[in-house]
């Protein structure tokens, strides 16, 4: 769910502080690419930080090979990702290259839910939750890309 919170809260500061005079984001789209950002900070930091590095690695579908690789490579992506998204003039393709990854990522997220693995101690999003959830960080990202 801290994928989501950081998404909703990022959002609503964002659009607040425009609300408040910040030109910059004076509007819902700048608003949201600021809560996407914030969103890929948080799941991009933890592909790097002790036992949740483990369990995203342990997450990878065993026909993958390298997944301590892959998860570095993911993160990678979703950190350098956050900032294009703060870039008026890469925010649109950045979105797009982040809506691919989290469809090219989704089958992990299966995979741990089948498997029943945990994250973080707790046992990972169910399956219908996590699809749920899916939708709406593509939906985001897709809005960005071709929003106004």
């Amino acid at each position: 769910m801290a994928p989501l919170i950081a998404l909703v809260v990022g959002t609503t500061l964002a659009r607040l502080v425009g609300v408040a005079g910040v030109d910059a984001l004076d509007g819902w789209h700048p608003a949201l690419r600021v809560g996407l950002a914030l969103m890929f900070v948080v799941t991009g930091m933890a592909h790097f930080v002790g036992r949740r590095r483990a369990d995203l690695i342990a997450m990878v579908p065993p026909r993958l090979p390298r997944p301590g690789l892959l998860v570095t490579l993911t993160g990678v992506l979703e950190l350098v990702g956050a900032i294009g998204l703060l870039v008026p003039a890469t925010a649109r393709p950045t979105a797009a290259g982040l809506g691919l990854l989290m469809l090219a990522m989704f089958p992990a997220n299966v995979s741990a839910a089948r498997r029943g693995l945990t994250l973080a101690g707790r046992p990972v999003t169910p399956l219908g939750t996590r699809t749920a959830l899916q939708i709406v960080f593509v939906a985001t990202a897709t809005a960005i890309s071709f929003g106004p």
